[in-house]
């Protein structure tokens, strides 16, 4: 079975962690529906922690504060490097 990206709707996964949820087994759905069993399990834990299946709305408050960190650490890393380069242009002009 090759394995492709594919966007299921958020009702199809509700409709599958239902089922799920109603007694049948993940094995069972992964061959009747065309979906990997590791895709059905990781939505019904999504779904059980926040009611939603995107990964931002799934993260604690400890880890959307950390990838804001880190997206402002990037941040001030390139900002950083561009100073950087312009003062070795300005320094070089100045000769």
């Amino acid at each position: 079975m090759s394995k492709t990206n594919r966007n299921y709707s958020e009702e199809f996964k509700r409709q599958i962690v239902a089922l799920r949820e109603s007694g049948r087994r993940t094995v069972d759905l992964s061959r009747e529906y065309g979906v990997s069993k590791h895709s059905i399990n990781v939505w019904a834990k999504q779904y059980a922690n926040s009611g939603k299946f995107g990964v931002v709305e799934n993260l604690s408050d400890g880890e959307k504060e950390l990838r804001i960190l880190r997206k402002e650490n990037k941040q001030l890393r390139m900002e950083n490097d561009i100073l950087k380069q312009a003062a070795l242009i300005l320094a070089q002009k100045e000769r």
